[in-house]
């Protein structure tokens, strides 16, 4: 099963070869052990490396000792160098400690130090991995870069004294990671309970395990000059536009990062434009596999980043925050509630203070039934202030809730939202009604879960409520104009799609499915199951 596995994967990667730091080829294999590293053997390098790369010598003692070097063996406890005693031939083996499986590795140099010698002549690497290295994963490599690239990345690396110009990688990989999990962000009434984590094969092997199909594919690079950290584009042929993708993929080629070591959020920084001042998400992202699968036969991009959990979806649309996952595991009506309900309470977060605070400006121009938002204590400081505190201070309690021991959260809820509400009112300063309004903002903003989003509402939340302020009703339309103006000149990487689709360009019908969760109307019917219901109009 494990084979046929790696198989699959290998014929989905279409056995392209591509450059030493730009596609080195990694077949990643699922099951409990981590990513395989290797190249099809036999197969030549279909693109030219933008690199001089260091070439392995043909002496054995200088080939150790510029690994020795180079590696820093002596000053890291864990890279290990190991020489074992060949007949009259010598293997020297190179990886690090905690990065491979010790049986495994036990038992192969059990092997090695009880063969009479090591092949000799033109090939010399190659005739030992087919006679003598009895394990599914192993290469042979003439290059010193990739060699270490091999050694810090997991596998093992071995020098042989008749291998010449040639060096043995060996996927003996087994990376620390946590189980999956539901995602804390991200959670469900109803439906499946596993997440991405932080090991890059567990997550291609999650989607490959909803979607069984051969168009789906993984398209793998290297990025992050210390980190050299391993990013998979993925797509499924003939569903995702193409031009996209190699727009994404040329894109993902060109950034030249120091290093990836933040994971998802620091190669997103990489690829985003830069236009600090716009504060609504470029990128949408999610850690449910359930979620990426979807968006794959929707024909969404991924693009995953080993060491993060989180997966970018490509293209990304304002419209496609407004939908989430339990939308989907309820009925058509009830998940329709749920998305508009959220649109509804979105929009609310936004717009509810600014709007309280001009018609309490603008009292006497109220209604005898609009004067109930006029509040019949408005506390010491002024209405504004008080506006900004409880805004304030409901992040400060979010940040000291993190940093907060779990045994120990609820009880900060309860004395933060309560106790110092409650004090702040009886003292004087600040009104019962400030409390009210930024207890149902705080609580529509917790109903999105885009934490980004909401905290780009929340700024221009801020902004308007500052314009209503000094320019009264002229301010309150001006703050919805900006908001309108920074979602229409988001930059992503959207390319050529537009972030307000399908509003502009105007697309009804996936308008439609966007606000409202319509019924799954793909299901396909056997001839003989079509025959027996005349008149329902599907097809097989």
């Amino acid at each position: 099963m494990r084979n046929h596995i790696c198989f699959s994967i290998l014929h989905d990667f279409n056995g392209k070869i591509y450059s030493f730091y730009d596609f080195l080829y990694i077949s990643p294999c699922a099951g409990n052990d981590k990513s395989q590293t290797r190249r099809p053997r036999g197969a030549k390098t279909t693109e030219r490396s933008r690199f001089a790369l260091e070439k392995l010598s043909d002496r054995y003692e200088e080939n150790r000792k510029t690994l020795h070097e180079r590696l820093r063996v002596e000053d890291s406890f864990d890279l290990i160098e190991r020489r074992l005693k060949v007949g009259s031939d010598e293997l020297t083996l190179y990886y690090i400690d905690g990065f491979i499986k010790d049986a495994v590795m036990q038992r192969l140099m059990q092997f090695f130090v009880g063969l009479t010698g090591l092949p000799t002549g033109e090939g010399a690497a190659e005739q030992f991995i087919d006679a003598s290295v009895p394990y599914v994963e192993v290469d042979a490599i003439k290059s010193v870069d990739e060699a270490i690239l091999m050694v810090m990345s997991g596998a093992v690396v071995m020098l042989g004294s008749t291998f010449g110009r040639e060096a043995v990688v060996m996927d003996l990989r087994t990376y620390p990671a946590r189980e999956t999990e539901e995602p804390e962000s991200d959670r469900v009434m109803q439906g499946s309970r596993d997440g991405f984590v932080e090991t890059l094969v567990f997550n291609t092997a999650l989607i490959r395990r909803r979607l069984r199909d051969t168009r789906l594919t993984m398209q793998y690079k290297n990025l992050g000059g210390a980190s050299k950290t391993d990013v998979v584009l993925c797509y499924m042929d003939g569903v995702a536009d193409e031009k996209y993708v190699k727009q994404l993929s040329q894109r993902l080629d060109e950034i030249r990062p120091a290093s990836l070591t933040l994971g998802f959020q620091s190669l997103a920084e990489c690829l985003i434009p830069r236009r600090w001042y716009n504060p609504f998400p470029k990128i949408r992202s999610t850690e449910r596999p359930d979620v990426a699968a979807a968006q794959l036969v929707e024909g969404s991009v991924l693009i995953l980043c080993d060491t993060s959990p989180q997966v970018m979806i490509l293209p990304t649309s304002i419209f496609d925050f407004m939908q989430e996952t339990d939308d989907f595991y309820f009925a058509p009506v009830t998940g329709t509630y749920l998305r508009l309900l959220r649109l509804a309470v979105f929009a609310l977060s936004f717009i509810l203070s600014p709007l309280w605070y001009y018609l309490v400006r603008h009292a006497d121009l109220l209604p005898g039934w609009l004067m109930f938002v006029v509040p019949s204590e408005p506390g010491d400081f002024p209405l504004l202030l008080q506006l900004f505190l409880v805004e304030f201070a409901i992040d400060a309690l979010k940040l000291a809730s993190m940093n907060t021991p779990n045994l120990l959260s609820n009880s900060l809820s309860v004395i933060g939202g309560l106790i110092l509400g409650d004090f702040a009112v009886t003292i004087g300063w600040l009104s019962p009604d400030v409390i009210f309004y930024m207890a149902v903002i705080a609580i529509a903003g917790f109903s999105q879960q885009s934490h980004e989003l909401s905290y780009a509402v929340k700024f221009l939340r801020l902004i308007t409520l500052t314009l209503t302020a000094l320019f009264g009703l002229y301010g309150l339309i001006g703050g919805v104009v900006l908001a309108v103006i920074l979602v229409c000149t988001n930059r992503t990487l959207n390319g050529g799609y537009s972030y307000l689709y399908p509003l502009i360009p105007f697309h009804g019908r996936a308008l439609c499915r966007l606000l409202f969760r319509v019924k799954k109307n793909d299901v396909r019917v056997s001839p003989a199951e079509s025959a027996d219901r005349p008149g329902t109009g599907e097809k097989s």
